[in-house]
C-alpha cells in the first residue's frame, strides 16, 4: 500500500500467515517488524497519521530487522 500523506512512511505491507509487517521509509530504509498482529496492521493502515501510529503502537513494541 502506498502512501500518499506526509509522514515518513512511504508503504506498508503485511504477511499474515508469518504476521510479519513490513515498513519502508521515505529515505528507502525497509524494517521487517515480527510478531505484528493482523488487527495492529490494519489499525496502522487506517490510521489518520502512519507516522505517530507508527511510533506510538509499533516502534518499540515489536522485534524487528532491517531488510537488506
Amino acid at each position: 500500500m502506498e502512501n500518499p500523506d506526509s509522514t515518513p512512511i512511504r508503504a506498508i505491507r503485511y504477511d499474515e500467515a508469518r504476521r510479519r509487517l513490513l515498513v519502508r521509509l521515505v529515505d528507502g530504509d525497509e524494517y521487517a517488524f515480527v510478531g505484528v498482529p493482523g488487527e495492529v496492521h490494519r489499525s496502522f493502515v487506517d490510521a489518520d497519521s502512519k507516522g505517530l501510529f507508527f511510533a506510538a503502537e509499533i516502534s518499540g513494541r515489536y522485534p524487528y530487522n532491517k531488510v537488506a
